[in-house]
């Protein structure tokens, strides 16, 4: 059975007990708490609707932070018809029986409202389904995500609809809606200030947690305000958002690496903790810490991949809690040490090197030359030994004779790679003086 709802229905579900998230829904835009980015006068919501030309929109943020309630309230702002749908629970039959409705009420001279939630939900072929009516006016497409449209919708339907991103709410906007729901009791939270603020932070930016919060938290039989020892014992802090496989889980790593990186052994570990606060796998981290000592440190300190492999493989021995601390102390070790992505540019600048010239063989003196027609073809013919020369170098060039001695590797002034640029400069200086005589 398709979710699907109706405003026109909205008045013949019988009255009862309303949850006070649903009792304080905003009725008109200026109500909305947050979101001033996308619905103030000169934001891209505000503008639409002053100048009367609504497009369809694709809302991106995290639950809880006003998005279907906007859709909702554009719809009356803008006389259409509004009809929501699930992703989850609607399918190919369901957006039919939608579409033909939106027509009829066309027919009438009644524009359709279509809010999707969970748009990125439809697969490619349910979300091309959507073009021909919105290009005809059938529908005015409203769709939310918390995932990433620009990975999760297909271009056809993006360039069709403008993305606006809705941020998740403030400590400041919390406490706005948690005074709008005291209002709406006729009493304060039975809380102290700091407790007051944990309440808050517990939401983590969702204002509907934060009213289901608030509701159980008035419903409580205390004689004086809780602190927040008192608020801990009774309410079970929110787990943090967070998806392994989806836009949290990349933003993380993706933090923690630019941390490394940056050289900021605190933020990292901060980032380490919050991902596995989320219940990311330690052997992932373990992995990307591994692959972070070698893109960002290489051989600036040679030392950091064996500790990074060494860490994982205590882990792998210890298990949890002692296997993770194994891994944070590689992560606070690769931050602090120097960094350098040289022998990564030098790689890359190789295989390009690699991919352009093809199959050009190897110079003919450093070929072997094990039978007499090999000999005669000039293979070994002029290879200088290099163990027999001088200070044990040769300074033969080993590049395609098409294609030149090149330089890919350019060491850097840092850590122990400083060693190495001076070996590179003592090897390119002899060079030189072979190559002259």
């Amino acid at each position: 059975m398709a979710d699907l709802f109706d405003s026109s229905l909205e008045h013949a579900v019988p009255s009862g007990p309303r949850p006070l998230a649903d009792r304080l829904r905003p009725q008109t835009l200026a109500e909305v708490i947050g979101q001033e980015h996308v619905l103030g006068p000169e934001a891209p919501l505000g503008v639409m609707l002053d100048s009367g030309t609504l497009s369809s929109l694709i809302f991106w943020g995290p639950p809880g932070v006003g998005k279907t309630t906007i859709a909702r309230l554009l719809a009356g702002e803008t006389d259409l018809h509004f009809v929501q749908i699930s992703a989850i629970f609607s399918g190919v039959a369901d957006l039919k029986k939608v579409f033909e409705a939106a027509k009829h009420r066309r027919a009438n001279g009644q524009g359709t409202l279509l809010f999707v939630d969970e748009i990125h939900r439809f697969n490619k072929a349910q979300q091309d389904g959507f073009l021909p009516h919105m290009e005809d006016g059938t529908i005015l497409l409203v769709g939310a995500t918390t995932e990433n449209p620009s990975f999760e919708l297909n271009a056809a339907l993006m360039s069709r609809s403008q993305v606006l991103v809705l941020q998740r709410l403030s400590l400041a906007d919390l406490e706005r809606l948690a005074q709008r729901a005291e209002k709406e009791l006729s009493k304060a939270l039975p809380l102290t200030g700091e407790a007051r603020e944990q309440l808050l932070e517990m939401a983590d930016g969702d204002g509907r947690a934060l009213l289901n919060l608030v509701e159980q938290v008035m419903a409580w039989k205390i004689e004086k305000p809780l602190d927040t020892k008192g608020l801990s014992e009774r309410l079970m802090r929110r787990a943090a958002q967070y998806d392994k496989s989806g836009d949290a889980h990349y933003n993380l790593i993706s933090a923690l690496h630019k941390s490394v990186r940056g050289s900021d052994p605190d933020a990292a570990l901060y980032w380490y903790a919050r991902m596995l606060e989320g219940g990311e796998d330690p052997r992932y981290l373990a992995r990307r810490i591994t692959r972070m000592a070698v893109e960002d440190i290489g051989l600036a300190d040679p030392q950091a991949q064996a500790m990074c492999l060494e860490s994982w493989e205590t882990f792998e021995r210890l298990g949890s809690p002692e296997g993770e601390l194994a891994i944070a102390q590689a992560l606070v070790y690769i931050a602090l040490a120097p960094k350098s992505n040289a022998v990564y540019n030098a790689y890359k600048a190789a295989r390009r090197a690699a991919a352009r010239t093809g199959s050009e063989p190897p110079p003919k003196h450093i070929l072997n030359a094990p039978t007499k027609l090999m000999k005669s073809e000039g293979y070994g013919d002029g290879y200088a030994y290099d163990h027999d020369q001088e200070d044990a170098f040769s300074g033969q060039d080993y590049f395609p004779e098409t294609m030149g001695r090149t330089e890919f590797y350019a060491p850097v002034e840092r850590g122990f790679e400083r060693e190495l640029k001076k070996r590179t400069e003592y090897f390119a200086k002899l060079r030189a003086r072979r190559n002259a005589t």
